[in-house]
């Protein structure tokens, strides 16, 4: 379960989103400067809130008026960014075993199979990232941020930056990574049609609020183009 009830003034914007869910994947959906991407970056502990609680299962990592506030490098969360944020000097096998170092974790051969097996990213492991196609650096980053073994992840528009052939072709692997690697998900995005393809429960989001809640039928044909 994440318990979400968190309230950030960010300039003009307001935000005061409260929400649970139990969905293997939940969906952020809404226009540029909804809130979505300040959101997400209270849930992983970037970004301090104002006021308000935030819980994953039985552990408390915000609460304003008891003083919590658990650490980001603590929470176990990993982050997926839109443009994948790979270290460009490090090659792809370095990248990967950065996130389970920075967790203090240690190495764990079956996972680190499991994972390059399920994203496809074994043939990449000696390349760097400046020779890596844009589908093939967001699948590292996915691949990195499983290295944590988080108990919950996070995707920040991560597909955005891919033309529709680079998104076609990574798609597959995030329905995968959704059936298979069964860790919680919150996804991020503006486009309706992804979001109906992966996430189970739809938290829609207009000028800080939520505005609707629910499943993939919270999103209408219109959604589908109103924000492309």
């Amino acid at each position: 379960m994440l318990h979400v009830d968190l309230r950030k003034a960010v300039g003009d914007l307001a935000l005061c989103v409260a929400f649970d869910s139990e969905g293997p994947v939940t969906g952020l959906f809404g226009p540029s400067g909804a809130g979505k991407t300040t959101l997400v970056n209270m849930i992983a502990g970037l970004v301090r809130p104002d006021a308000g609680r935030l819980a994953l299962g039985d552990q408390v990592l915000f609460d304003h008026d008891r003083r919590i506030d658990v650490p980001a490098h603590k929470r176990r969360i990993g982050y997926v960014f839109q443009e994948g944020r790979l270290f460009p000097h490090m090659t792809v096998a370095r990248n990967l075993d950065y996130g389970r170092w920075m967790a203090g974790l240690p190495h764990d051969s079956a996972e680190f199979a499991r994972i390059l097996a399920m994203l496809d990213i074994e043939p990449l492991l000696g390349r760097r990232p400046g020779k890596l196609s844009g589908g093939e650096r967001q699948r590292v980053a996915i691949g990195r941020a499983l290295m944590l073994k988080p108990r919950l992840l996070l995707l920040d528009e991560p597909l955005a930056s891919l033309d529709p052939a680079r998104k076609s072709e990574i798609m597959p692997y995030l329905v995968k990574l959704r059936d298979e690697a069964r860790i919680p998900m919150v996804y991020v995005s503006h486009y309706a049609r992804e979001l109906k393809r992966i996430a189970n429960v739809i938290v829609r989001l207009d000028a800080g609020h939520v505005s609707a809640i629910g499943g993939p039928d919270v999103l209408s044909k219109a959604d589908e183009v109103a924000f492309v």
